[in-house]
């Protein structure tokens, strides 16, 4: 974190700040590379959670295309899917995933939540299982418009979530959301569910890397540092994970008091 503008922590929460969102990428990229070697050195393999979105992909260019991971030994989980969305649909989490990190790492196991299965309370149970059969060793998040994590929505984000794996009804910010970011060309074809992770799920990784840069995410991150600790807004709970960064750029940071 030593190339970091500002390094501060928020309750629990570490925050660190960059000159801009290249510099972020490639520092992010450079403290996941370490990480894993460190624990790849502990263990025969690491596993890690994706996130998707446009926040994740200068990071993920710069992750993948690091020598230095022996990517044969990471097995890959993602936090999120659209209900009813084929793999092949471009605006699905699996086709980004697997265009933007399987090809280009090949890693031992990319396990998909499969979003367009018959069964979906069976398909929550499926990767609920293979979630909890190994420690999360990493966790990649991104944060949305209304403080959701993964698609932890306001209306539905539960900090004591029994659940590991559930179905939830979007909120029309996150629609509206898809569609500002390019996933969908307008309101009425984005999906109203999807699958997501639960929040005890997330926070149970032994390490989380949060990543916010640009100036879109200035109020949000306002809200995550300086507002209360809520189911209102999901990813206010990061201020009580300490093995969890938030690592922002200056526009992103413009907004905050510090």
């Amino acid at each position: 974190m030593s190339n970091a503008k500002k390094d501060f922590r928020v309750d629990s929460l570490g925050v660190q700040i960059y000159n801009s969102e290249a510099e972020l990428a490639l520092s992010a990229a450079s403290i996941v590379q370490k990480h894993l070697q460190q624990i790849l050195q502990q263990k025969q393999s690491a596993a890690v959670l994706f996130a998707t979105g446009n926040s994740q992909l200068k990071f993920l260019d710069a992750l993948t295309s690091s020598n230095n991971i022996d990517w044969s030994r990471i097995i890959c989980f993602h936090l999120d899917e659209y209900l009813g969305i084929s793999a092949n649909n471009s605006s699905s989490f699996r086709y980004y995933l697997r265009e933007r990190v399987e090809k280009r790492i090949l890693p031992q196991q990319f396990h998909y939540i499969e979003g367009d299965t018959l069964e979906p309370l069976k398909e929550c149970d499926r990767y609920s299982k293979l979630l909890t059969a190994q420690p999360i060793d990493l966790c990649l998040l991104g944060i949305g418009e209304n403080g959701h994590l993964a698609f932890n929505e306001p209306t539905v984000a539960d900090f004591n979530d029994p659940y590991i794996v559930k179905l939830v009804k979007l909120d029309s910010v996150n629609h509206q959301q898809q569609v500002n970011q390019g996933h969908f060309p307008n309101i009425e074809s984005v999906p109203k569910y999807a699958f997501t992770l639960s929040i005890p799920i997330i926070c149970a990784a032994k390490k989380i890397i949060c990543l916010a840069p640009g100036k879109g995410k200035a109020k949000v991150v306002k809200q995550l540092l300086e507002a209360n600790i809520t189911e209102e807004f999901p990813a206010s709970i990061l201020r009580k994970q300490s093995q969890a960064n938030l690592l922002l750029d200056t526009d992103a940071a413009s907004l905050i008091n510090s």
